[in-house]
């Protein structure tokens, strides 16, 4: 199936619109929701310690705190995502696909470095 430069395909092979992950463990998926989870109550809490006028500093303890628990989910998507789609598509893609599947980690990379 060939693909415009615009549209990176998942392992899958699905376009874009319509991408869902392949080969996601139940485990992981149950513990990225369960982090998720207590980054949702974390945000509550910073909101909440907003609306009270708390300390500066430790409300950015708190921001801290959130962004590195989403960065932990961050990876861990990552990771599943080498694992089954990206690996996917470069071992089994047209030159294309594999080509897109680069932009596409590599553009990963550069937004979650930052």
């Amino acid at each position: 199936m060939a693909t415009k430069k615009s549209e990176a395909f998942c392992g899958c092979e699905v376009p874009v619109a319509g991408r869902k992950a392949i080969g996601v463990d139940p485990g992981i998926k149950a513990s990225n929701l369960r982090r998720l989870g207590r980054i949702e109550g974390q945000i509550r809490g910073i909101q909440r310690m907003v609306e009270e006028d708390r300390y500066c500093a430790d409300i950015l303890m708190q921001v801290s705190s959130a962004q590195e628990a989403l960065r932990s989910v961050a990876r861990a998507l990552m990771r599943n995502h080498l694992a089954h789609c990206a690996s996917h598509a470069i071992r089994t893609g047209s030159d294309e696909d594999r080509e897109a599947m680069y932009d596409e980690l590599l553009e990963m990379i550069y937004k979650n470095a930052r």
